[in-house]
């Protein structure tokens, strides 16, 4: 099971990340972007399978394989296991098939918080492939301290953005 304690000290040992993280009174966004020598259409098929990509260490049953997304809107980004256990870690709100995919939803810990987030994948190409923008907004009341949770967040996404793109190798 997630635990704030547990994703704090995995980020501690991972190298350090450039991103844009903004803070609000009331919460945080954080954006990332990575480009890719594939096109969007390879991306989105990749993208829409979480399992090929998001960290197992950041889910709830430790399975990669036990991660879905159907990408319609209403549709789930969950996670199950074997013996019957579920997740919903989003909802899909807006599909724009080989460009935009957002979902609804806190994160991990963030679940158990007031808090609401919206996590939009963007593809855009380029000349080479693809620049994936990845921008994760999370406002709402938290009992964490804001300053001290969103870049551990911002890890968190982050990581799944660049293990993404590193499906497709850049030349």
């Amino acid at each position: 099971m997630f635990r704030l304690s547990v994703i704090l000290a995995a980020c501690a040992v991972a190298a350090p990340l450039k991103a844009e993280v903004t803070l609000s009174d009331t919460g945080f966004t954080a954006t990332n972007s990575a480009d890719v020598s594939a096109s969007p259409a390879e991306v989105w098929g990749a993208l829409i399978d979480p399992a090929r990509y998001w960290n197992p260490d950041h889910s709830w049953f430790g399975e990669a394989s036990g991660f879905s997304l159907d990408p319609v809107a209403g549709g789930c980004f969950c996670e199950a296991n074997d013996s019957g256990g579920s997740v919903e870690h989003m909802r899909v709100v807006m599909v724009l098939p080989d460009q935009m995919l957002r979902l609804s939803g806190a994160l991990g810990p963030l679940q158990s918080e007031g808090l609401a987030g919206a996590l939009t994948w963007q593809l855009e190409e380029t000349e080479g492939g693809t620049r994936i923008t990845q921008t994760y907004s999370v406002g709402g009341h938290m009992q964490f301290d804001r300053e001290e949770l969103a870049p551990v967040v911002d890890g968190v996404v982050r990581e799944q953005l660049d293990r993404l793109a590193a499906l497709f190798p850049t030349d």
